[in-house]
């Protein structure tokens, strides 16, 4: 059993499409999930042109202005992780959050090895929405966030901002894991 403090890290992209190396990630919200004025956030030049009109429109982001104002990915990256290791300290694991997780986590493994050779949260990648199953005994189609915030009523809600849908996907992190009514130590 590790000894080592966990920090729970809620983690939300945008994307030009449905698979990375494919597509493009662009842009990343993060935020700590029990202290969220601990945030960060970073829009990424495209690594390619391929984009599917739908992903664009939820997003409102553009691949050319991105090309423009986008951060290099190597930096970007390294600026995420940076950012998350500082949080981690030495003696605390990092935990990414995600809600869909196989979604954001799949951007930001293949991110993090294509641009900086290593993923500071390791294979450690935690789903919401599976762990909203777990604890209330849902079917996976009452895992929408519609469905989760009817019956949980967090104070906020998504809208396809990086940063915005990290917040409130901390918020329902926090809210199913008081579910459980106990704390792991």
């Amino acid at each position: 059993m590790s000894s080592k403090r966990e920090i729970f890290i809620s983690v939300d992209v945008e994307t030009a499409g449905p698979i990375p190396g494919e597509f493009s990630l662009l842009s990343i919200g993060a935020c700590d999930v029990d202290d969220e004025s601990k945030w960060f956030s970073i829009e990424l030049k495209p690594i390619n042109n391929n984009a599917d009109p739908r992903a664009l429109e939820v997003t409102g982001l553009s691949l050319e202005e991105l090309a423009e104002r986008g951060s290099d990915p190597t930096v970007a990256m390294k600026a995420f992780a940076d950012w998350a290791l500082a949080l981690a300290g030495h003696d605390a694991s990092l935990v990414f959050v995600g809600f869909n997780a196989p979604f954001d986590w799949s951007f930001i493994n293949y991110y993090f090895h294509r641009f900086t050779g290593v993923n500071p949260f390791g294979f450690a990648a935690l789903d919401i929405k599976a762990l909203y199953m777990g604890a209330t005994g849902s079917t996976w189609s009452d895992t929408r966030s519609s469905q989760i915030s009817k019956h949980l009523s967090p104070t906020r809600q998504g809208d396809h901002d990086a940063l915005h849908d990290a917040k409130y996907q901390a918020e329902l992190f926090r809210l199913v894991r008081a579910l459980g009514g106990r704390a792991v130590s």
